[in-house]
């Protein structure tokens, strides 16, 4: 029996494959980013190139927040004397984790942070698609980016949470972008997803044009955690992480109710 359901399911993709195929062919399917055709190397509803256009974050990067270490460096050759920059890890001959400048001196309220590519070119354009062109299907090839990216990083046993949008907001979008990322990216670790262990009762003004110390302020005490979460590894998934305001007051009320860790895996990272 078990053969014969394989085979079933064998056939079926192979079916579907045929039938996508038989539709390009007569609806040619267009990238919702650069509008060119879908072709080889695509990522429905990503083209190849969009695709492979995106700058990935890659080591070596602050174990804290995530930021790779080439932020901190400037024109000298010598990175002990980069501001902010402690150097390759490992340097020292310890082999432990590094962190940037900005983060021992002020560590944030988060105990790691992960994003899978820069904001900018292909990423940027995606992001926007999915979150102001109504394009939920950009969700699932972004979350294939954080799974590429960034599954190292999950603790085992880590829950999975997205950061919630303000009610207004997400009724006027029709969806939480952040939301669907983590359904796919759950799905993908097979990990456990809990979106009501996070709240967001008061609604804030939009972060887009506020400073950094604005952005904090905006979102100080606008999220409420669930005690269910006490004891409990949580992974924040968003869509952007840009000064870290929100996620680190999404981690504030997480460990209020006793989470154990707070770690943040999103798709794009601002520099």
């Amino acid at each position: 029996m078990e053969h014969a359901a394989s085979g079933v399911g064998a056939l079926s993709a192979a079916v579907r494959g045929w039938a996508v195929a038989a539709l390009d062919l007569v609806f040619p399917a267009c990238c919702p980013v650069c509008a060119a055709t879908l072709g080889a190397g695509r990522r429905d509803p990503l083209c190849g190139a969009c695709w492979d256009g995106i700058v990935r974050i890659d080591p070596p990067l602050c174990a804290r927040c995530g930021l790779p270490f080439f932020v901190f460096a400037d024109s000298r050759s010598d990175s002990d004397e980069r501001p902010g920059f402690p150097g390759a890890p490992g340097a020292s001959g310890s082999g432990a984790a590094q962190t940037c400048g900005p983060c021992a001196a002020a560590p944030p309220a988060f105990d790691w942070a992960r994003a899978a590519g820069l904001y900018a070119g292909p990423l940027r354009d995606a992001v926007q698609r999915l979150k102001f062109g109504r394009r939920p299907a950009l969700a699932r090839p972004l979350a294939a980016l954080v799974l590429e990216q960034c599954a190292a990083a999950m603790p085992a046993g880590a829950v999975l949470v997205s950061i919630p949008l303000a009610r207004e907001r997400e009724r006027e979008r029709g969806f939480n972008q952040a939301a669907l990322v983590a359904e796919h990216v759950a799905r993908g670790l097979g990990a456990p997803l809990s979106p009501r262990w996070l709240a967001r009762p008061r609604a804030t003004a939009p972060q887009t044009e506020l400073d950094a110390a604005a952005r904090r302020a905006n979102v100080r005490g606008a999220f409420v955690a669930s005690t269910a979460a006490a004891g409990a590894d949580v992974v924040l998934v968003d869509d952007v992480l840009t000064t870290g305001a929100t996620a680190g007051e999404c981690a504030r009320a997480l460990h209020a109710v006793g989470a154990r860790s707070v770690g943040v895996l999103t798709v794009a990272r601002v520099l």
